[in-house]
């Protein structure tokens, strides 16, 4: 049983219905929550950080979940303590806005993070993302992260190795240019997003690419794009760059119902012609 401590990074739980169910069925899998109690007022950006370090800390904590995501979290990196948190690695979780702390702890720490379900995503599980998840919590026995996954290949390419990273593009975008922004060169990256249009996606990936962020991943994953066809997410950069990388699509990154869990700073191998995203080692994890 993990003891887990749930925090706030961006926007609260709406109902104490979705907060009770998530905390009851993330019980069920094995858990044990440790703050149960349910938050009708959003956090300071400092009060934020306190909680965050407070999780850390705490002997007694083996995973620090988030509740959900949203936007903000960014505001809490001038103030975390990084050197904190790598004294006392824990299993840290979450998506979406959480990605700027999934993928700015592990810069500056080392320690392997997880793009992962968060306690409002348990309210109502789907079986493939509790697999997926309890799957990295026991130290990943299945190695191939995609495994039972759709995998459409874009640009086939030679089996590569790279450190995976990644997360919310218009989050991560926000990053660019910043100490906190995420180091791209030999990684596998992955981005998604939900909700934007097609223009503010094009934008954003112009920015990765004026930036030089995709001039040497080894390769690209590309998630869901929740209303914006896959397709055209890949023709903006087809359009825009000459890509010589393996490049795909997995509907099962993101903001959809079936979730994989995804080791942030843990190498991986990708493999286009077997669709397999495979896990050489879990770094700090």
């Amino acid at each position: 049983m993990l003891n887990t401590y749930t925090f706030t990074a961006s926007w609260l739980i709406k109902t104490k219905k979705e907060w009770a169910d998530g905390v009851k069925n993330f019980e069920k899998l094995g858990f044990r929550v440790l703050n149960r109690k349910f938050l009708a007022k959003l956090p300071s950006t400092r009060e934020k950080v306190s909680e965050l370090h407070r999780a850390f800390s705490d002997k007694n904590v083996d995973l620090v979940l988030a509740r959900r995501g949203g936007y903000s979290s960014m505001k809490m990196l001038p103030l975390v303590d990084f050197g904190l948190i790598k004294r006392n690695p824990k299993l840290l979780a979450g998506f979406s806005d959480i990605s700027t702390l999934l993928n700015t702890i592990y810069e500056k720490t080392g320690m392997v993070t997880l793009h992962s379900p968060m306690i409002l995503n348990f309210a109502k599980p789907a079986k493939f993302s509790v697999k997926s998840f309890l799957n990295a919590i026991n130290g990943f026995p299945e190695k191939n992260l995609f495994k039972g996954a759709p995998v459409h290949v874009y640009n086939q390419g030679n089996s590569v190795r790279g450190v995976l990273k990644g997360g919310n593009l218009i989050t991560l975008t926000a990053l660019i240019g910043t100490q906190w922004e995420t180091k791209t060169d030999g990684s596998v990256l992955f981005l998604e997003d939900v909700d934007e249009k097609l223009h503010e996606v094009d934008r954003c990936l112009m920015n990765w690419i004026f930036a030089g962020k995709l001039n040497k991943i080894k390769a690209l994953i590309l998630g869901d794009f929740r209303n914006v066809n896959n397709r055209e997410v890949y023709k903006v950069l087809k359009e825009q760059m000459k890509i010589k990388i393996p490049v795909v699509h997995c509907p099962y990154i993101g903001h959809a119902k079936n979730k994989i869990t995804l080791p942030v700073g843990a190498m991986v191998e990708l493999d286009t012609h077997k669709k397999q995203l495979k896990i050489i080692t879990k770094g700090g994890l």
